[in-house]
């Protein structure tokens, strides 16, 4: 199906399930009150279970610290790259005496 201009792509848009939990954060954070105290605890049980030797808090931490690993865009280390030609060819269309 063809682009169609002025018209878009996801004319739905992004569902609003999708920022049930980041709205629910936000405002526990706002109920909070400016009391921070209550994320605090929050990094700190995240930050004991990374000690704990918890594999996804170990990584929570480690993308918030470092950033998260770029994606691989590439070929695999034990197949043959990926190689790509692109040949562009001539003809001349008149006829060969």
């Amino acid at each position: 199906m063809p682009f169609e201009e002025g018209k878009s792509g996801n004319p739905n848009g992004r569902p609003k399930s999708a920022k049930i939990f980041k709205d629910a954060l936000l405002l526990a954070i706002k109920r909070a009150d400016g009391d921070k105290e209550k994320i605090h605890k929050i990094a700190d049980a995240l930050v004991d279970k990374a000690m704990a030797g918890d594999v996804q808090a170990i990584n929570a931490v480690a993308d918030r610290l470092d950033g998260k690993p770029t994606q691989l865009i590439g070929g695999d280390d034990d197949a043959a790259p990926i190689v790509t030609r692109i040949e562009n060819v001539i003809i001349d269309p008149s006829p060969k005496a």
